[in-house]
């Protein structure tokens, strides 16, 4: 990736949605890649691999956050987080940004998001949500300025960078559920490894004080002095406490029963200003770039992935994978096989959307899995690079999203089309594993030209790997 530059998109572990310009790193400075920061040197261990669901929960007054405790060994060797939103109808989860850059998979339902780049223009005009001003009275139309913002759905993906703010707001009819992997382990986080959320708003989190009392976090405003920011803002310092949220019990997710008014575009418009931004991407790369508005206040950060028709390997038998660089969201229907597999340069942080799974992990002991267990509906399990992974589907199907610690991963699969045996000469298998001419064949051949998903061949063979 390019030498730093201050706004580092996701430049290792979740870079995967900026497909025409590469990750926030990758702008005009230079084509090198921007190294992944290494985390600490120590043995991956087999049985000390857990599939595992949240264990902190956060309730906040229209919704929910779930965090996987990131001091555990899995999360710790492979650098990253993960947390689990759920936003309730006409629920605002407040502005807030991480030392981290992140990776958001909507799992359910629809709403508006924007991200706030430092230095983009307000090119957005709304009509303000308040009680009438006098100005309104007067007959003068009040409007609000803000950045672009965007619509997501079910099957999105969305790259936020460390260090900016952003918001979600549900205006849907149902609950918005995101899972969110951070990579703590990235160039772009300079403080330590621990994952941390800068609340601009709200109190977000309820804790017990020393006395036995429940308490409340604070935002960022909390910790500065209420006249040095009635200074700075101009405003009163009844208006500053309001801001610092003090008697605020909401939580970071709040509730707006008249709705958030703002303009924006209606899904058509939407969809044609995304084609004409990949147009203007393309025209950007012929003739070179030419500052930060051009790039960061134009950059699309997201991307929908349950579309089938964007699948790079469907079969209606099988099931499709669809990647986005390094985030994959394969999907395995009932019977059907996935191609076991290691990634080459990557480790692999599997969550399962849907459906469960017999999922087996395989190292370099020579012993049978050390990890085989049931993954079901939102668990995580950590996959190390290099180490086999395998998984027989359950009845219902197994549906799962993969978040990969490398920009650019490499998969190897073991049988099928582009497998390390279509590699290897037929005399080479053979004397491997002492089987005859025929067999090594079949060995290298007896998926014929099915890559990755596999159509089942037997009931009760229901392999994959993720």
């Amino acid at each position: 990736m390019a030498t730093r530059s201050g706004l580092s998109l996701l430049s290792s572990a979740v870079c995967v949605l900026l497909l025409s310009q590469g990750c926030l790193g990758q702008l005009p400075f230079g084509e090198g890649r921007q190294p992944r920061r290494q985390t600490e040197r120590r043995e991956w261990r087999l049985e000390r691999l857990e599939a595992v669901e949240p264990s902190r929960r956060i309730q906040a007054e229209a919704g929910v956050i779930e965090y996987w405790d990131q001091n555990q060994e899995q999360f710790q060797l492979a650098g990253v987080a993960a947390y689990r939103t759920t936003i309730e109808p006409k629920g605002l989860l407040l502005p807030y940004y991480s030392n981290a850059p992140r990776l958001v998979y909507i799992i359910q339902g629809n709403g508006v998001t924007s991200s706030v780049f430092p230095g983009c223009p307000e090119t957005f005009q709304s009509f303000q949500q308040s009680e009438p001003r006098e100005e309104e009275r007067r007959g003068e139309s009040l409007r609000d300025q803000h950045q672009k913002i965007h619509r997501f759905r079910e099957g999105d993906v969305i790259a936020l960078p460390a260090g900016v703010t952003t918001w979600f707001y549900n205006d849907g009819e149902t609950p918005v559920v995101a899972v969110t992997v951070a990579d703590s382990g990235n160039n772009a986080n300079q403080l330590d490894q621990t994952l941390r959320r800068f609340e601009l708003a709200g109190s977000p989190e309820r804790r017990e004080s020393s006395e036995g009392e429940e308490a409340f976090s604070g935002n960022v405003f909390r910790g500065l002095n209420v006249d040095v920011l009635a200074e700075a803002f101009g405003v009163s310092r009844e208006t500053i406490r309001k801001l610092q949220g003090h008697d605020d019990r909401r939580g970071n997710i709040v509730r707006v029963e008249r709705g958030l008014q703002f303009v924006r575009p209606e899904r058509r418009q939407e969809r044609q200003e995304e084609e004409e931004e990949e147009e203007e991407r393309r025209r950007r790369r012929t003739r070179g770039t030419n500052g930060l508005e051009e790039i960061l206040c134009n950059l699309r950060n997201r991307e929908n992935i349950r579309n089938p028709d964007r699948a790079d390997v469907y079969s209606r038998e099988a099931g499709s994978v669809t990647s986005l660089n390094s985030q994959k969201l394969p999907i395995l229907r009932q019977n059907a096989h996935y191609a076991p597999h290691w990634n080459i340069n990557a480790h692999s942080i599997l969550y399962v959307t849907r459906g469960r799974a017999r999922l087996q992990i395989s190292g370099n002991q020579g012993r049978g899995a050390s990890f085989d267990r049931e993954v079901r509906r939102g668990q995580i399990v950590v996959i190390p690079q290099n180490f086999v992974v395998a998984a027989q589907a359950g009845s219902e199907g197994f549906e799962w999203v993969s978040f990969k610690t490398e920009d650019f991963p490499l998969v190897s699969p073991l049988a099928g089309k582009a497998s390390v045996f279509r590699g290897l000469p037929e005399g080479v298998i053979a004397n491997s594993y002492r089987l005859s001419d025929e067999e090594a064949r079949r060995v290298k051949h007896g998926r014929g030209e099915e890559f990755l998903v596999f159509r089942p061949r037997a009931q009760g063979g229901r392999v994959a790997a993720a």
